[in-house]
């Protein structure tokens, strides 16, 4: 059996989509970045893995200080890419993946089929893992985890809080969830 606890990054600076490409932490994103690491250090020794963009190496970074451990950048837990020619990706991202309260969520069967292959390949390396693991990563990446895990075909399944720590389980071929993390306080996908 392997854990993987899945840490959304903490809030950036700026919105993706927006005029910055790869946004760092702001102010509240590094407190809750500390606050993941306390949690996290109380949960053995872990390997460390982060999607490539800022927002999450940042928020790996205390967690590195307190272990003395280094980050391992794993494309496959990176941002959900938009298309070539979408030029307002916060509204591509909303129509594919609703997560307002009340709003009609989408299947995977209904997105375009390089979406399912993008969650097939975050699904696929999840269950290569072999080693318990912190994996600082995203949003959508988590909720492609966890809408397998839950065995549900919706595209939106949680809304990961900045810096909260979904649980998981790898074992005998399946992701088996073991905890949500905190939800988003603010409806913002940031």
């Amino acid at each position: 059996m392997t854990r993987l606890f899945l840490i959304r990054h903490g809030e950036p600076e700026a919105a993706w989509g927006g005029a910055v490409d790869d946004p760092g932490l702001s102010q509240a994103g590094h407190a809750q970045a500390e606050a993941a690491a306390a949690a996290l250090v109380e949960r053995g020794p872990l390997a460390i893995l982060s999607s490539p963009m800022r927002r999450c190496r940042e928020t790996a970074a205390p967690f590195e200080r307190r272990t003395g451990g280094a980050s391992h950048v794993e494309q496959r837990v990176s941002e959900v890419v938009a298309p070539v020619g979408v030029t307002d990706r916060r509204s591509w991202l909303r129509q594919n993946f609703p997560w307002d309260p009340g709003a009609a969520r989408r299947r995977w069967s209904e997105v375009d089929p390089a979406l399912r292959m993008w969650r097939d390949s975050v699904v696929s390396w999840a269950l290569g893992v072999d080693r318990d693991a912190a994996v600082f990563s995203h949003f959508i990446a988590i909720n492609a985890l966890a809408s397998t895990a839950m065995r549900s075909e919706e595209t939106i399944v949680c809304v990961p809080g900045y810096a909260s720590i979904t649980e998981f389980e790898v074992r005998d071929g399946a992701i088996e969830l073991v905890q949500l993390g905190e939800s988003m306080v603010r409806g913002e996908v940031r």
